[in-house]
């Protein structure tokens, strides 16, 4: 007579704890690493109607300033004093045969605050300086016209 191990009963469902605890690994890690990828300071620009693209601009090193509506000044994402922004402009121009610098600035924001970033960045040797706006839509984009009867 032979050995017949008995088997126990077997479970139908399918073990789902590993795959949770994947799923919440991976959460996490979305959750840290979004914030991180924010690349601009969010601004209101003003709108302009006879506004030109500047495709380079949304370039990733594109040297963006950005003007807020409380007066501080950004470059990139890092915020940076008025007095420090001459040399960090300087520092980032220095390679490069493109000296462009580009400024958003939000439409709520003091002219003088928007003046002096400007100023700032002519005196570090920037050749072409680039002032954002948004596309203004035009009226027959903004509400749909009547049916012709």
């Amino acid at each position: 007579m032979a050995y017949k191990p008995q088997a126990g009963a077997q479970m139908a469902s399918p073990n789902v704890i590993p795959m949770a605890d994947i799923m919440l690994v991976l959460l996490i890690i979305f959750m840290v690493v979004t914030p991180l990828l924010t690349k601009d300071i969010p601004v209101d620009m003003a709108s302009a109607a006879n506004s030109r693209d500047m495709q380079d601009a949304d370039k990733d090193d594109a040297i963006v300033v950005a003007v807020t509506r409380d007066g501080r000044i950004y470059l990139g994402s890092t915020n940076v004093q008025k007095d420090d922004l001459t040399g960090q402009v300087k520092d980032r121009i220095a390679n490069r045969l493109d000296k462009t610098v580009y400024v958003r600035s939000d439409a709520r924001a003091k002219y003088g605050d928007v003046v002096a970033a400007v100023d700032e960045i002519r005196s570090a040797g920037v050749d072409q300086l680039g002032l954002l706006t948004q596309r203004l839509l035009e009226k027959s984009a903004q509400a749909p016209r009547p049916p012709a009867d």
